[in-house]
């Protein structure tokens, strides 16, 4: 067993999305090879949204339905074939949104997903459900240090809604693991579209105009609003609202510009709502500074999930999904390092021990994408690699067995793995 980044979570490489709360999409333990990589297994999986780990070869992937009445289910896959193994049954969600799965301490699965919050036994026997307070989709959780799960609605649009469907405020929850009762529930007075992250027993809450933190009391058994602590980001006009935050280096790490995601057409190309540059955000956790690193000034600019900070570097990797730009910068000297045309849209992986980083590379005329692993510093591509998915991943990738890679997109689960041609 390794140590998690987080005590909460089960000690594997990867026990639940982004790699643990503070969503560094550095794999614990695992490494990536610079030989040229393949395509070793691929298969359709309708709306498979992440995988995580739990034992060594224990390996399970989160799919789910569609609309407004949807369900989700996990499946235990083989880790080189993809496999179906095990799968639970059919767990009630509702309104839809992409949720989450997180190996807990316990070793148990929980699911948010919809409405609902289910834990599962790793053989996926399904021991308790959940109904949560709101009548919105809760878009994942996070895992406090000592074992609480913490949760919230999303206040963004999704596809088919209008302006008038937007949330006005979010509802921060604490859920027992054992019993799944809420043990509190606190409001916050601006939407949230991005996912929680969290620092120990900080989490962190990026809302439309500001980043917020909210702490949870263990002994107390209470979230509490850090009223010190309400940095504005959103500054300038034309300006979108931020995504996921990555919490590394006394900061909170995100990209703005998340308005038009719900207009994704198999790729986030062209339907950016933004007519600001696009930027990462880099907010400091003590002093509630704000500064940007320019990615993009060209309008319409558009992402949906986090940047890569490589803190050991101390570089910055944000990117355009609109336009098809990745930017990198050495934020620590201010200076920009490269910029490349990169058509990517999903959750990169960071591998920061030996300074390579893997993103998708969506090719609209062939509508297929690659992944592409770069070498940080200059923005090298190492090698490319196809993925066998028609569709743009938007969604979260993992790191598997010997070196290998598992894809997901909305429509495919593929494993990728050096090559072993002569």
């Amino acid at each position: 067993m390794i140590k998690p980044s987080t005590r909460g979570y089960f000690p594997s490489s990867w026990p639940g999305e982004d790699g643990g709360a503070r969503r560094r999409q550095v794999p614990v333990g695992a490494t990536l090879s610079d030989t040229p990589y393949e395509l070793t297994a691929s298969r359709f999986a309708p709306l498979s949204t992440m995988v995580v780990q739990r034992g060594d070869e224990e390996f399970y992937l989160l799919c789910h339905t569609g609309g407004d009445d949807a369900v989700s289910w996990v499946e235990q896959i083989h880790p080189e074939t993809l496999e179906v193994l095990r799968r639970s049954v059919d767990l009630p969600a509702g309104p839809t949104w992409p949720g989450g799965v997180a190996v807990h301490a316990n070793g148990s699965l929980y699911v948010t997903f919809g409405k609902f919050v289910h834990r599962l036994l790793s053989d996926l026997t399904l021991v308790q459900s959940l109904e949560l307070p709101r009548h919105r989709p809760y878009n994942s959780l996070v895992i406090t240090d000592d074992g609480t799960l913490i949760m919230k609605d999303f206040g963004g649009l999704r596809p088919g809604d209008t302006e008038a469907d937007t949330a006005a405020d979010c509802e921060i929850c604490a859920i027992d693991p054992e019993t799944l009762l809420v043990l509190d529930t606190l409001t916050l007075s601006e939407a949230s579209v991005a996912r929680l992250s969290a620092e120990a027993n900080a989490i962190y809450v990026v809302g439309t105009t500001s980043l917020w933190r909210v702490n949870w009391s263990p002994k107390g058994r209470r979230l509490t609003l850090d009223d010190s602590f309400h940095p504005r980001y959103l500054l300038a006009e034309g300006e979108g609202f931020g995504w996921d935050a990555v919490v590394v280096d006394g900061a909170a790490w995100f990209l703005n510009n998340g308005a038009g995601s719900q207009r994704y057409h198999g790729s986030l190309l062209g339907v950016g709502e933004a007519n600001a540059p696009q930027c990462v955000i880099r907010v400091d956790l003590t002093s509630g500074e704000v500064a940007r690193f320019e990615i993009n000034n060209q309008d319409h600019a558009v992402v949906a999930n986090p940047p890569a900070v490589d803190a050991q570097r101390g570089i910055v990797i944000g990117y355009d999904s609109g336009n098809g730009v990745v930017t990198a910068w050495n934020y620590r000297r201010g200076e920009r390092l490269w910029s490349r045309t990169l058509n990517h849209g999903g959750h990169p992986l960071l591998f920061e021990e030996t300074g390579r980083v893997v993103l998708g590379d969506f090719d609209a005329t062939r509508g297929e994408e690659d992944l592409v692993s770069l070498d940080v510093a200059t923005g090298e591509e190492i090698w490319r690699c196809p993925t066998g998915s028609t569709l743009q991943s938007v969604l979260f990738h993992a790191p598997g067995l010997g070196e290998s890679i598992f894809y997901c997109s909305f429509t495919t689960i593929s494993r990728l793995g050096p090559s072993t041609s002569k």
